[in-house]
């Protein structure tokens, strides 16, 4: 497509013409506003969940709800309750039940919050008019969903959509980690690092009282099954320590040097002026330093959960 004014490329590579929070049409993308479909630019007052319908991605982001739970199981039923002191059980099933729902908060958050998707089909002639370009000055356009590729925007597969600060796609929470979702899978690796970690301290605590008296007397279950349970546990709060652990250093990382994984494999060349370590911070979790970036609920309105009846299936992902 090209006229006396513009050209417009077919690649898929980003470059820097349209700023990463440009709106590029008039029915612009807001947190939480369904872009799929046909109809690619709804209107920032018809608000739906973003949801991916891919089937590994809603197979992982399941497990993980039913691990985070076995844990949740676990920790109560076999440990805490059981246990002769009531503080003990107390203060550290008050502390793991909330970091458990401050995690599971955050897989939500991450899962169902448009990642900073560009709206498909967005590169027609009339749009190209619209934006007024200098003679002389090149847009590009990403050939699989037909839209204007954002400066740092990169194309998802499973996704199908172009996504602005992309990240990496992670089956484990079914979406893109882009512009507007990262806060929130950096909550949710830290928190499941960190209850992770107390399952396992409470295991080996449960270990150790059970080796010095009966172990009828340590728990509600038969003792085999105890073990069994326990030890399924450590695994699982190992493995989850180790991935969400290294994910959310490496996380950190990204933003603090202002560069996504994507960018950092490409090793692609930065063309943005780059927010180094705290204003990083502050670009991605919004504003000084306080307890409102460890809060997976912070933004959220009740309004934007609400099912819209007029919702529009199409794409790879719907409205709920």
């Amino acid at each position: 497509m090209q006229s006396s004014n513009h050209r417009l490329r077919d690649i898929e590579q980003h470059h820097p013409l349209l700023a990463a929070g440009a709106d590029v049409e008039a029915g612009s993308l807001g947190t939480g506003v369904m872009v799929g479909g046909p109809n690619a630019g709804h209107s920032a007052g018809n608000r739906t969940v973003w949801f991916i319908q891919d089937s590994c991605g809603m197979v992982c982001a399941t497990m993980t709800w039913f691990l985070v739970l076995y844990a949740e199981f676990v920790v109560n039923f076999v440990m805490l309750l059981p246990a002769k002191n009531f503080w003990y059980s107390l203060l550290n099933g008050a502390t793991f039940n909330s970091l458990a729902v401050l995690a599971l908060a955050s897989h939500l958050r991450t899962m169902l919050t448009d990642p900073g998707a560009v709206p498909k089909g967005n590169a027609t002639k009339e749009y190209m008019e619209s934006l007024q370009l200098k003679p002389g000055e090149v847009i590009y356009k990403c050939p699989k969903c037909c839209s204007i590729k954002p400066e740092r925007a990169h194309h998802c597969s499973i996704c199908k959509r172009c996504i602005r600060k992309m990240d990496h796609h992670c089956p484990w929470v079914n979406n893109c980690v882009g512009e507007k979702n990262q806060r929130f899978f950096v909550l949710f690796t830290m928190y499941i690092a960190l209850i992770s970690a107390h399952a396992l301290g409470l295991s080996g605590m449960h270990f150790f009282t059970c080796i010095k008296v009966q172990w009828n007397e340590c728990s509600d279950f038969s003792p085999g099954v105890s073990v069994l349970l326990l030890i399924f546990l450590c695994l699982e709060a190992i493995l989850f320590l180790t991935f969400t652990a290294v994910m959310f250093g490496t996380q950190i990382h990204s933003i603090c040097n202002d560069e996504t994984e994507i960018e950092r494999l490409k090793n692609e060349k930065p063309t943005w002026e780059r927010h180094m370590r705290w204003d990083g911070m502050k670009s991605v979790f919004g504003g000084p330093p306080s307890l409102l970036w460890c809060n997976p609920f912070t933004g959220l309105r009740l309004r934007r959960l609400l099912v819209v009846t007029q919702g529009r299936r199409g794409g790879s992902e719907f409205s709920v």
